[in-house]
């Protein structure tokens, strides 16, 4: 789905390094494809990106057997072939992130959210299950990251029971993304403590990778959603949800579609985070902010800041479970 880091951006290639000379875009190709990639993702590619469409193309072409671009024009565009479409939101989009990104929103859910959560089920005010939606995940770093500040701060042996549902358009980094495994070389990206509780060092042939524990996998759902759709293929609300550096893909009238989407599965009390370069100013009413890039619904209660509150890299307490 529409991320400089969690959302797909338009810069970058598809597995070739340049256009096939043979498979040209013409002006008017370019213009029927892009409006064919709105409609479809509200994805826009400025006029610019015509050399850029036709490199990341011009490999699945190769694959199809087909010979020019107004060839494969007609096949993506027919009313069956949503598969192919994904196929080519694929090849357009390139995912980038990490593990902890943007750190002060996960030091903000550690110091005034997580505690607010459980004095309010000390109250009885609200069960211990918790429901949070990364929308536009990537390749998983973001949920994963996540699931390890829950584990953590909401431990199960008090009862607590967080659900993590991630999401992404491109169906090539869902699968990377549930496999669980990462370059040792993001290693550096994840504070050594959760390091050594929560991933697995590779040995023999996974040797240069790691593993995220079994603990983490368990609590993270991860399904393709196109945050562009008219509707959205999941039930209830979230408690949080995440659509970090993913609008700033979508013009004006695509983000409040998406984010009017993404409200209504916004429970009465719940955030809603997006990038620190990204503001939801003039794009919906529903929503009032409640921090740098954290909002809630307009009518929801104010969170006051909390005393002696955690960070969120402070020492886990748990066993360890990693080899790092």
């Amino acid at each position: 789905m529409p991320r400089s880091d969690n959302r797909p951006r338009v810069p970058g290639n598809c597995g070739i390094s340049a256009a096939i000379e043979e498979l040209s875009l013409t002006p008017v190709m370019f213009s029927r494809f892009q409006k064919l990639i709105y409609n479809e993702s509200g994805i826009w590619l400025g006029p610019q990106k015509q050399a850029l469409l036709t490199s990341r193309l011009a490999r699945r072409l190769r694959l199809l057997g087909l010979s020019s671009m107004s060839e494969y024009f007609r096949l993506v565009s027919q009313a069956d072939q949503q598969h192919e479409r994904s196929v080519m939101l694929d090849c357009i989009t390139t995912n980038e992130t990490h593990f902890f990104r943007e750190p002060r929103h996960f030091d903000y859910l550690a110091q005034e959210v997580i505690p607010r959560w459980k004095q309010d089920a000390e109250a009885g005010k609200r069960i211990r299950h918790v429901n949070v939606w990364c929308a536009g995940c990537s390749s998983g770093e973001e949920p994963y990251s996540l699931a390890m500040l829950f584990l953590k701060h909401l431990p199960a042996a008090e009862g607590w029971f967080p659900q993590i549902l991630a999401s992404d358009i491109s169906t090539r980094v869902l699968e990377k993304a549930r496999e669980a495994m990462f370059p040792i070389e993001k290693a550096h990206e994840i504070p050594k403590h959760y390091l050594r509780a929560y991933m697995l060092k590779g040995t023999k042939e996974s040797s240069g990778m790691m593993r995220v524990v079994p603990e983490l996998q368990k609590i993270v759902r991860f399904a393709r959603i196109n945050l562009f759709a008219d509707s959205y293929p999941v039930q209830g609300t979230f408690d949080l949800i995440l659509c970090r550096n993913v609008l700033i893909y979508f013009d004006d009238r695509s983000k409040e579609k998406v984010v009017a989407g993404l409200v209504r599965h916004l429970s009465p009390t719940g955030l809603l985070f997006v990038g620190h370069s990204e503001h939801l100013h003039g794009i919906s009413r529903e929503l009032k902010l409640v921090a740098p890039t954290v909002y809630g619904l307009k009518n929801g209660p104010l969170l006051e800041p909390q005393k002696n509150a955690p960070t969120a890299h402070s020492e886990v307490n748990s066993r360890t479970l990693g080899m790092f």
